[in-house]
């Protein structure tokens, strides 16, 4: 199940393109992190899932890092996410500079919220 927290918005002198590390593995290695996500998604994987978000955020800290560093983030998005990534199966930011984080679990994630979906018969 995927949990949802609200974190922090973006602050007006924001930007993530700051500083770009664009090398190809690392490039690579998040078009991985989507395909394992999408496979994780459709195996109902909840262990899996934890960990193609987990490697979808270290993707984007090492490709622009001030996706989640940034001197306009006043919020320690990296703290946040780690106590969330140690303690459940995964987690990752929404988008840049905070917004929400997902969180990917089993158990209850105390002050979150849940987004139904409903597919078509």
């Amino acid at each position: 199940m995927i949990h949802i927290l609200p974190v922090t918005q973006r602050p007006k002198a924001y930007s993530p393109l700051g500083e770009k590390n664009l090398h190809p593995e690392w490039i690579q290695r998040l078009g991985q992190s989507g395909r394992q996500c999408f496979d994780a998604i459709l195996a109902k994987d909840v262990e899996s899932l934890g960990a193609s978000l987990n490697e979808c955020m270290r993707c984007w800290e090492a490709l622009l890092p001030h996706t989640v560093r940034h001197p306009a983030i006043t919020v320690d998005l990296l703290g946040i996410l780690s106590y969330y990534q140690a303690r459940y199966a995964g987690a990752m930011y929404s988008g840049c500079g905070g917004g929400y984080l997902y969180v990917a679990s089993e158990d209850m994630v105390p002050g979150s919220f849940h987004v139904k979906v409903r597919l078509a018969k």
